[in-house]
């Protein structure tokens, strides 16, 4: 019996997983300039978007606990890149913010990126753009049938 189960190769998780592998590798290689781990580069991205969050609020962007979340942030904030701030009205809560120097490091990083991804035949912004759209469907058909 010869079916997709008992081929790894035809295994859409097998795919995934060397997918998520070869980025990772493609990310600490393209990184690694600016020391900065590819988890780092996503806090980064996220305060990009938005400058200013509680730690909740970017544990549950990017699905991390506090507890790695928390020792990330110190290497960024000794680095220069963000500041950690309890507001007065409640000092249990935690606020991440970007600084100057992280939102200069925004175009260095971009720049850098955009020139590594130029290297990868085939990856137009526009492809880049339709795999996303393809990987968003395919985790909200997940989740949805997770749920179940």
């Amino acid at each position: 019996m010869n079916n997709r189960w008992n081929n790894l190769s035809k295994q859409l998780c097998f795919s995934y997983y060397n997918v998520n592998r070869l980025f990772n590798q493609f990310y600490k290689s393209s990184l690694k300039s600016f020391n900065l781990t590819y988890t780092q580069y996503l806090v980064l991205v996220s305060l990009w978007e938005k400058p200013s969050q509680t730690l909740n609020e970017l544990g549950k962007e990017l699905d991390l606990a506090s507890n790695t979340l928390t020792p990330l942030l110190k290497r960024l904030e000794d680095k220069g890149y963000v500041m950690r701030l309890r507001p007065e009205k409640d000092k249990r809560q935690l606020i991440v913010q970007l600084t100057e120097e992280g939102r200069t490091l925004q175009k260095k990083v971009e720049r850098h990126l955009l020139t590594c991804f130029s290297t990868i035949e085939g990856l137009t912004e526009e492809r880049a753009s339709e795999l996303i759209a393809e990987n968003n469907r395919l985790i909200e058909a997940i989740q949805k049938s997770s749920l179940k």
